[in-house]
C-alpha cells in the first residue's frame, strides 16, 4: 500500500542515524556490502575502483531496506513492529524517502564509475530485484528470485569490473544463488505468523517452517560444495575441515531444538562467504 510523508507520526529520537540504518537493514545490507568488498580485493580491480564497486553495491541495498519498510509500513503498523522505526515515529516516512533517492543515486553514479557492464548487472539483476521482492513478489511463490538473482549475479558484479571483464564462472554463480534462496528462507522464518497475518505469503510461508528449514540447509550446504570443489586444483586441508564444520552444523539444523537450528543454519551460510570468498 503506498505511504505519504504524513502517514506516520513522528518523535524525535536520540538516535536518528540508527533508525535510518534499522529501517534500511543496516545489517544485511552491511553484510552483502562486505561480501561485494571482499570479492572485489580477491579480483583484479585496483584498491581505488574495489572501494567504489563496494560503496555502488552497498547503497543500493540501502535502498531496498528502505523501501521494504516503507512499503510495509500500514503492514508494520498492523501488527505492532515495536522494532520499526517507522512504526513506532522514531524515523519520518520523509526523511527515508529522502535517504532512498539519495542513496538510490550513489549507486547509480558509483555503479557507472567501474563500467557500463557491471553497471547494468548491479542495478538491474541486484538492486532491482530486491525491489521488485519489494513491490509484490514477496507474496508469491516466486518470492525467492530475486534472492538468486542478487546473490548469484553478485560475483559477475566484480568480474565485469575489471580489466578483462566476463561473467563469474558458473559454479560461482550457482553457489551465490543457492547462498541467497538459503539466506531468503532463513530470514523469513522469524517473521512467518506476522507476515502471513498482513496477506504476505511467499515460498516459505506456503511450504511451512520445517520444510524451509531443510529447503535452507540443503541450499546452503549445495552451496559449500561447490565452493571447494568445484574451483580448480585441490582443495585446501581447511576448507575440508570446513565442510566437516557445515555438515555438523546441518545435522543440528534439522534436529535441534529452540533457537540452535537458526543459529546453526546461519552458521553455514557465513562458512559458505568464506568459502566463496577464499575461491574468488
Amino acid at each position: 500500500m503506498p505511504v505519504t510523508a504524513g502517514a506516520a507520526p513522528t518523535r524525535s529520537g536520540p538516535q536518528p542515524v540508527l533508525a535510518l540504518l534499522a529501517a534500511a537493514h543496516g545489517g544485511p545490507a552491511l553484510a552483502v556490502g562486505v561480501i561485494a568488498g571482499l570479492l572485489a580485493l580477491r579480483s583484479d580491480l585496483r584498491p581505488l575502483d574495489a572501494a567504489v564497486l563496494t560503496g555502488a553495491v552497498l547503497t543500493g541495498q540501502l535502498t531496498i531496506g528502505w523501501g521494504n519498510d516503507l512499503r510495509d509500513l500500514s503492514r508494520d503498523r498492523a501488527v505492532g513492529r515495536t522494532d520499526k522505526p517507522l512504526v513506532t515515529g522514531a524515523l519520518s516516512v520523509a526523511w527515508a524517502v529522502r535517504a532512498l533517492v539519495a542513496a538510490g543515486l550513489a549507486c547509480l553514479v558509483l555503479s557507472a564509475l567501474v563500467g557500463w557492464r557491471s553497471a547494468l548487472v548491479n542495478v538491474i539483476l541486484g538492486v532491482g530485484a530486491g525491489h521488485v521482492y519489494n513491490l509484490g513478489l514477496k507474496a508469491t511463490w516466486w518470492s525467492w528470485v530475486p534472492y538468486a538473482s542478487a546473490f548469484g549475479t553478485l560475483p559477475s558484479v566484480v568480474t565485469l569490473a575489471g580489466p578483462a571483464p566476463a561473467w563469474a564462472p558458473l559454479w560461482m554463480t550457482g553457489a551465490g544463488a543457492a547462498l541467497g534462496v538459503g539466506a531468503h528462507l532463513l530470514n523469513t522464518l522469524p517473521d512467518l505468523a506476522d507476515d502471513e497475518r498482513t496477506g504476505v505469503c511467499g515460498l516459505p510461508h506456503r511450504i511451512g517452517e520445517r520444510p524451509s528449514r531443510v529447503l535452507a540447509v540443503v541450499l546452503l550446504s549445495a552451496a559449500s560444495l561447490l565452493a571447494v570443489l568445484a574451483p580448480a586444483g585441490p582443495p585446501p586441508a581447511w576448507e575440508w575441515a570446513a565442510l566437516v564444520l557445515v555438515v555438523v552444523l546441518a545435522v543440528l539444523t534439522l534436529v535441534a531444538r529452540g533457537c540452535v537450528p537458526f543459529r546453526a543454519a546461519l552458521a553455514i551460510a557465513l562458512l559458505d562467504v568464506v568459502l566463496l570468498v577464499a575461491a574468488g
